[in-house]
Formats: C-alpha cells, sequence, structure tokens
C-alpha cells in the first residue's frame, strides 16, 4: 500500500502545513500569508511555488496581486489513500497480526 511521498513530504513542511491550513478556508495572498505566519515574503513565495507545482494550489491574479486557493481534489487522493492505511491498521491490530520473528 503505498503513498504520495511527494505530496506527503511537501506537507510535512510545517510552514507549508500552516499555508495549507489557512488556505483550507479562503483565498489568501501572499500578504495575507505573511501577516498571519510571520514568515519573509520570499519564505511564503517559495512555498507557494512548491505547493503550485505539485498541483496542490490554484493562482488567481486580482490587480497587482496573486490570490491563492487550495484544490480540495488534489487532496482527495491522499486522504482515500491515508484512510485505506487506517483501515489495514485497524484490522490488522483487531486481529492482532504480527510476523513472527526468525
Amino acid at each position: 500500500m503505498s503513498v504520495d511521498n511527494d505530496v506527503l513530504r511537501l506537507l510535512a513542511d510545517p510552514l507549508r502545513a500552516r499555508i495549507v491550513s489557512l488556505l483550507a478556508g479562503e483565498a489568501l495572498c501572499t500578504c495575507h500569508l505573511v501577516e498571519e505566519t510571520g514568515a519573509r515574503q520570499t519564505n511564503i513565495s517559495n512555498h507557494l511555488r512548491a505547493l503550485r507545482e505539485a498541483g496542490l494550489v490554484d493562482t488567481e491574479p486580482c490587480g497587482r496581486f496573486t490570490y491563492y486557493r487550495l484544490r480540495p481534489e488534489a487532496l482527495d487522493g491522499l486522504a482515500v489513500q491515508l484512510t485505506r492505511l487506517a483501515e489495514a491498521a485497524r484490522l490488522a491490530n483487531l486481529e492482532q497480526r504480527k510476523r513472527p520473528c526468525t
């Protein structure tokens, strides 16, 4: 059972996880994310670029600003994979499965 390691690696970064969490609630521009996280603008921009390249966020130009919006469908596949892992672990625990040592 394989999980999308690239997406997990992206989301494992605390600042990226915070950005994704903030974008889940509303579309935000870089200035909002700087204000909310206290991170530097260049750092936020680099993280947003990585998230955009991974297909996790979309951009929306608005005058001189660019708004970022989380793409929920991009997380759906990961959610399904994690749910399957949880179900497999639940079953293994219920059946008290363990590999014998040799």
